[in-house]
Order: C-alpha cells, then sequence, then structure tokens
C-alpha cells in the first residue's frame, strides 16, 4: 500500500474550475473531508527543537551492587557512552497557484479557502512519515543516523558498550492472536537494560492496522475469558492490565498483519517539532496569480528500540 502520488502540478486557471464559475451547483466536495484523530501522537514521546538535528547519546547504568566483607575494599564500577542516534529535521511544504481571474470568476469561495484542503494534507503527510517509522521497521536498511546499527525492530539489538543483546520481536513472526500476544508481553516483562538489570518495562498500547485486525484486537483484549476458545479459563491480559491504554487502529500502517506494542521506555519513540506548520499567501506582481502555501519541519525516530516490540505476521 502506498499513500498519494505527486502527479499534478501547474496554476489553477479558469479552465481547471469551471463548473465553480457556474451558477447552480449544489455543493462543492472533496475540498476537505473528515479526518482521524492523529494517530502518530499515540505511537510517539512528542518533543521540541531549535537547533537543525538532535543527538541523543547512551549512557549505560551500573550493574549490581555485590555483598561486601567487614574490612574489605567496596567495588567501584564505570560508566560509558554507546550509540548517539540523531534526528534530523525535514521540511514537508504543499502549495497551490490560483490566477486572479480564477479568483474572480469562482462563485462558491473555494479556491481563497483551500488552507482547509492544505491543513488536511499536511496533517496526513504527517501520519505517513511518522508511520513510516513503524512500517519501516523490520527493513534491515532502514535504520536510525549513528544508531544501533539495527532496524527498529530486531532479534540482535546491541546493548552498548559493555556488550550483549536484546530482541524486541518475537523469534518466530506470528499473527497477532490471544497466544502471540502473551508471548510479546513476555519479552517486554523480561527484557533487560544495557547492563544486564531488568528494565521493568509495561506495555502502553497496541497498535493494528486499519480493518480486520482492529476486531481481532478488540476481541483478544476485551473477552472475560479466553478468546476463541472452550475454556472457562480467565483472559489473564485483560485481568492482568498487561496492556495499560488498550489498543488503538489506524489506516496508515501498510501491512495489514503486523501489529506493535509500544512500551513505557524513557527514552523510545521520539518525534521533534522544529517548525510547526505555517501557512502562508502572497500575490505575484507580474502575474497577479495568487499563491498558498504550508509547511513544516520535524523529524520522528527511536532512541531506545524498547520503546516498542513489532511483529510483521506470520
Amino acid at each position: 500500500m502506498t499513500f498519494g502520488t505527486n502527479n499534478q502540478a501547474g496554476t489553477i486557471s479558469t479552465g481547471s474550475v469551471s463548473r465553480l464559475l457556474q451558477d447552480g451547483v449544489n455543493t462543492v466536495f472533496g475540498n476537505a473531508l473528515r479526518e482521524h484523530d492523529p494517530k502518530w501522537s499515540m505511537m510517539f514521546d512528542s518533543n521540541t527543537s531549535n537547533k537543525a538535528f538532535e543527538v541523543d547519546v547512551q549512557l549505560e547504568g551500573f550493574t549490581r551492587a555485590f555483598a561486601k566483607s567487614e574490612g574489605d575494599d567496596i567495588s567501584f564500577d564505570s560508566r560509558r557512552t554507546g550509540f548517539t542516534p540523531k534526528y534530523v529535521h525535514t521540511t514537508f511544504a504543499k502549495g497551490y497557484i490560483v490566477t486572479k481571474e480564477a479568483l474572480q470568476d469562482e462563485l462558491y469561495g473555494q479556491l481563497d479557502q483551500g488552507a482547509r484542503a492544505l491543513a488536511r494534507v499536511m496533517n496526513i503527510t504527517k501520519e505517513i512519515e511518522g508511520h513510516n517509522i513503524y512500517n519501516n521497521g523490520f527493513d534491515a536498511n532502514f535504520t536510525m543516523i549513528d544508531g544501533d546499527g539495527e532496524p527498529l525492530f530486531s532479534l540482535t539489538h546491541p546493548n552498548g558498550p559493555s556488550g550483549g543483546t536484546f530482541q524486541n520481536r518475537l523469534t518466530v513472526d506470528a499473527d497477532l492472536s490471544e497466544a502471540s500476544l502473551e508471548d510479546m508481553l513476555s519479552l517486554i516483562q523480561n527484557v533487560q537494560d544495557a547492563r544486564g538489570l531488568p528494565a521493568a518495562l509495561m506495555a502502553e498500547k497496541l497498535i493494528v492496522a486499519a480493518g480486520q485486525s482492529s476486531f481481532n484486537a478488540q476481541r483478544i483484549l476485551g473477552s472475560v475469558l479466553q478468546n476463541d476458545t472452550a475454556n472457562n479459563a480467565t483472559n489473564a491480559i485483560r485481568d492482568m492490565n498487561s496492556v495499560r491504554d488498550g489498543y488503538m487502529y489506524t489506516p496508515f500502517l501498510t501491512d495489514p498483519d503486523a501489529w506493535f506494542l509500544k512500551t513505557d521506555a524513557p527514552d523510545g519513540l521520539k518525534y521533534f517539532t522544529r517548525m510547526p506548520v505555517e501557512f502562508g499567501q502572497d500575490n505575484a506582481f507580474t502575474s497577479s496569480n495568487a499563491r498558498f502555501k504550508a509547511d513544516e519541519r520535524y523529524s520522528f525516530g527511536w532512541t531506545d528500540p524498547r520503546g516498542a516490540f513489532g511483529s510483521p505476521g506470520a
């Protein structure tokens, strides 16, 4: 699945909107459709930035403490820096040009109110960019600049300077089910930090594609007893509140079988606003064409891959 193409360009003239120059039109539709509540903001932790890019630096903690015999010296530990994931902000922009004649002759006020349509495409663009972090999360070629060299979801994420690895995807890829969700939750509950101590993470939200997966998620998390079984057994995931904020579904995931769990890792998946969306308008002196634009600057990425666990499906 892909979202949108860039196959239209040029200037909006009277010929482009000839129907809007005529009396008798009942409704003009398609300029701005109903939008979903923002999805990306439930999938990333939001931050602001005043620089060209942001760099996070990994600093390992300490290992566990050990018993000390009377009179003996204590053992000393050291800390080292590791990966330095880099968030490079990108400007996204869109605009349109309307001839003076088209603005004068268009009868329904649509062309000079195009900010609604621009706002919609800017919002959808942000959704696509954010979701691409998840959509490309199993692609070995899609990594963070100066990160650990692995895609977001991997079986072999390096811990850091002290060595060792951890995984944030199932050892055997699986579609969403009660059993596979329990397996993923077990990974989260048992994941360790860079020095081999329990990370004490919790799953915040189950993220699935719009469609059949959303109904499946509701049955798994909402059933009082075990889902899709005749066993008279409790739904442990529900009773233990193992997914604290329930689930969400989104139309911007490109694989209908993929599913994810966002965790409460302190520095997991991040979004940086460098410049909020701005709208502008001017007129070209020589042609009198009106020009409308919108632009904003931001970045999506991840610092600690423990911020999300995922499966591409079976």
